[in-house]
């Protein structure tokens, strides 16, 4: 199932997302683009964002490969809607993006053991595009500003997260393509391995990081990032009023 939630004249609806028809709970349908627009579909409190988890893109940016998993947190303020026009902040010259895939947490938890607990809390697999102002000092400064993580554009609940694909268009042109086969740590093993530091709240998100290839966006490119069985996450990027 396909979870979404609309900007609709009745307010924010939520519901199944299935061929571009939302239907809720009390079975009101609302067509997107027709009766409005998709938003990102939930709304976190906290990115939790896992960086240097494909090897291919480590060997790239000659990291060192981590032991542990290595994240960072993005704020509320992140949050960035599909298909809403991302504005390249005045204060930088090097904005990329990175497709990643997300998980939502559907309830408050804390100090998670193992797949099964962390399934179990789980409200589905979504699309973050990590956007990063790479030539501000530190990740705070680079990653965790206004915007900076649109999600979208639905919430998959069932899916497998290992071995699908991904790719990344920018412009039409492929930028990324990998498979989550190539993560260093597996999905739910980082969910756990945060869970012992940090209590989830209903609508956060974790991401697994970047493959390789992350690159420069400029105003006027389209970004299209998508992942087996959850769909394509797209924004286009314009310039700063």
């Amino acid at each position: 199932m396909k979870l979404a939630r609309m900007e609709t004249d009745d307010g924010v609806v939520e519901g199944e997302n299935a061929d571009g028809t939302v239907t809720t709970s009390d079975g009101d349908t609302y067509v997107v683009g027709e009766d409005g627009q998709l938003l990102a579909p939930s709304e976190p409190g906290t990115f939790f964002c896992v960086g240097r988890n494909f090897a291919a893109k480590i060997d790239q940016m000659d990291y060192d490969v981590p032991d542990l998993p290595d994240w960072f947190i993005k704020p509320a303020v992140s949050l960035h809607h599909p298909d809403q026009p991302i504005e390249y902040p005045r204060w930088t010259d090097e904005l990329t993006y990175a497709g990643e895939l997300a998980a939502v947490i559907d309830e408050p938890c804390h100090d998670l053991a193992g797949e099964a607990e962390v399934s179990e809390v789980l409200r589905g697999w979504s699309i973050l595009n990590d956007l990063d102002a790479l030539d501000q000092e530190r990740r705070t400064a680079r990653k965790a500003f206004d915007g900076s993580g649109p999600l979208g554009p639905v919430i998959e609940t069932d899916l497998d997260p290992r071995g699908i694909d991904m790719t990344t268009h920018v412009g039409g042109e492929l930028r990324q393509e990998a498979n989550t086969d190539m993560m260093l740590f597996d999905p739910y093993d980082v969910i756990a391995f945060l869970s012992e530091r940090y209590t989830f709240r209903p609508g956060d998100v974790i991401s697994f990081g970047s493959p390789a290839n992350p690159g420069l966006l400029e105003p006027g490119d389209d970004v299209e990032i998508w992942y087996e069985g959850i769909g394509t996450l797209r924004n286009p990027v314009v310039a700063s009023e």
